[in-house]
């Protein structure tokens, strides 16, 4: 009678070739499962910032296009006269709004302030950086982001404040690996020129 407990069983050789077998199978796995995760990452990435950019194309469409002037471009900001509130064809801090784009231009966002007393900021202080620097040391400033992680941000005007009427910002965005520019324009739908001199410096009462 033969012994056949030998033949049933795998050589060395057999179970060495299965392991690399296995283990190739496992890198490969391990390689795929990496491969859709990033790029399920990358996916969900771009489409918040797609998010960020169309809420932010409506926040400056909605904010230029509503606002009575369009003040200054002091230092690296535009300086907004949202609304004139209380009627009274003043300028008051509680209606100014600063779109800033930081030192370094990596940043998109608004600059508002809350007061009780809601001082009047006349038109020809608005252009020196100190009065902002006066106004954030004196009041608590509160800040809108609107685009996190860009980079390369610049403001252009049709023409110089007050008198503008268009307003475009233009930035990077990294996406898929790749830099994208993106450029946002709004326009002026009533401007309140009538309550500016005739030298643009100063604003008047009487719409004359």
């Amino acid at each position: 009678m033969r012994n056949t407990r030998y033949r049933q069983a795998f050589t060395l050789i057999e179970l060495l070739v299965g392991l690399l077998v296995t283990s190739i199978i496992l890198s490969a796995l391990a390689t795929l499962a990496f491969a859709l995760s990033s790029g399920s990452r990358t996916g969900e990435d771009t489409a918040v910032r797609q998010a960020h950019l169309r809420h932010t194309t409506l926040h400056l469409s909605e904010l230029i296009g509503k606002c009575k002037l369009i003040c200054a471009a002091p230092g690296n900001d535009v300086a907004i006269w949202r609304a004139d509130d209380n009627a009274d064809n003043r300028i008051n801090l509680n209606e100014l709004v600063y779109i800033e784009r930081g030192e370094n231009l990596d940043t998109l966002r608004l600059c508002q302030f809350s007061s009780a007393d809601n001082p009047n900021v006349t038109l020809a202080d608005l252009p020196l950086a100190a009065t902002k620097t006066s106004q954030t040391s004196t009041y608590s400033p509160t800040y809108l982001p609107l685009m996190p992680d860009c980079n390369n941000v610049q403001f252009t005007l049709d023409a110089a404040p007050p008198f503008s009427k268009l307003f475009t910002v233009s930035f990077d965005l990294v996406e898929d690996q790749m830099v994208h520019r993106y450029q946002i324009t709004a326009a002026l739908r009533c401007q309140a020129a009538h309550l500016l001199n005739e030298a643009g410096s100063a604003l008047v009462r009487d719409d004359d």
